[in-house]
């Protein structure tokens, strides 16, 4: 699967993997409901990255005090990116609070609103 290839090259460090498992998480809890598609998605991404509970556990536990954490790959950004918004488009709608996250994201990497509209239209 070219995305587990991507996993693999880009992810190459267990704290790379949480760093990404982290912010998609952020964009799930966002309007406080995760619902069983977007659950099934974090376990999908948690899986291919080859995450436990275990390692998975500190951001659990932390929810309220976690922030993006912005890598400094261009690719692995644009990467990140496409999975917080397939996260956002998992429940078929867009909610305000993810795209939000989205959004914010999207600028601390340097592209624009319209940048990440386009990227929307593309997944779903």
């Amino acid at each position: 699967m070219t995305t587990n290839i991507l996993f693999d090259t880009m992810l190459s460090t267990k704290q790379n993997k949480l760093n990404f498992f982290q912010n998609i998480v952020l964009v799930a809890i966002a309007d406080r409901y995760v619902d069983e598609l977007e659950s099934e998605f974090l376990l999908a991404i948690g899986n291919q990255l080859e995450l436990t509970e275990e390692d998975t556990r500190h951001i659990a536990d932390n929810l309220p005090s976690l922030s993006f954490i912005i890598p400094q790959e261009g690719l692995q950004k644009h990467l990140e990116l496409q999975t917080l918004v397939m996260m956002t488009v998992q429940d078929g709608k867009v909610e305000e609070r993810e795209y939000n996250l989205c959004l914010e994201y999207a600028r601390q990497i340097g592209y624009s609103k319209e940048i990440l509209d386009n990227l929307i239209k593309q997944i779903m």
